[in-house]
């Protein structure tokens, strides 16, 4: 028997969906478990105080309490370096090996390597987020090669409040982008329900829909040595992972 695979998530504390949207992808895995540590964040907008609450230091005390557990892999499971910068999470990975030994990967660097593998290179980018914020994401991912060639965001700077989006809306925000044309559909944020979804709009956008929560866990699987297509159900990721 293979020995168990313990999967870290850094979590914001004001997180309602990731946890148990994970656990629900991981049910039909045997022997891969993940585990959650929080720090606090409680809204995201361009402001000093907003953007301080991803200081690397916060993160980091939180890796810390994973490595605990002897986790496999750490994952940032936010989307905070969408608007501040693909570096900012690669610093942020070098820091957590550093101080811990283990792993680490992120929300928004597996969005960048899932782009790769796929050659997406337009994407139509759903997320709840403020004007200025989503007017960042984009820039920063255009400058890295991937054009937000259509958008749809939602306004909302609560980070509670991102919970509360349904599915429903989150559909019309995909198929949206799609309508407007696009590679790759991208559900950016990790406490949106965009993943229970993701089957139903593939089959009917007819291109790829990739769920921050989705792609977290896709990397973090791939990083722990498990083979992503053990997740069933879900989506084109899974089933087509390399």
């Amino acid at each position: 028997m293979p020995p168990p695979v313990r999967l870290g998530m850094l979590t914001p504390s004001s997180n309602t969906v990731l946890e148990p949207m994970t656990a629900a992808m991981l049910a039909g895995v045997p022997d891969v478990t993940a585990h959650f540590s929080r720090f606090r964040v409680t809204e995201i907008a361009l402001s000093h105080q907003a953007l301080q609450q991803f200081d690397d230091t916060e993160l980091l005390r939180a890796a810390e309490l994973l490595a605990h557990a002897k986790v496999d892999v750490i994952a940032w499971n936010g989307t905070s370096a969408a608007w501040l910068g693909f570096d900012r999470d690669e610093h942020l990975c070098e820091r957590i090996r550093a101080a811990t030994g283990i792993t680490a990967c992120t929300s928004v660097l597996a969005f960048r390597d899932v782009f790769e593998r796929t050659g997406a290179k337009r994407v139509g980018l759903v997320t709840p987020y403020l004007d200025d914020v989503q007017s960042k994401i984009m820039a920063n991912w255009s400058a890295a090669g991937f054009a937000c060639t259509a958008e749809r965001h939602l306004g909302l700077q609560d980070n509670f409040s991102f919970a509360t989006v349904t599915p429903e809306e989150i559909a019309a925000m995909a198929r949206a982008v799609a309508a407007e044309g696009c590679d790759a559909v991208a559900i950016v944020c990790t406490n949106m329900r965009g993943a229970p979804i993701v089957p139903r709009l593939e089959s009917e956008l007819g291109v790829p829909v990739y769920d921050s929560v989705a792609v977290t866990l896709y990397q973090s699987l791939r990083l722990a040595g498990c083979d992503p297509r053990a997740i069933q159900g879900w989506g084109s990721l899974f089933s087509r992972a390399r």
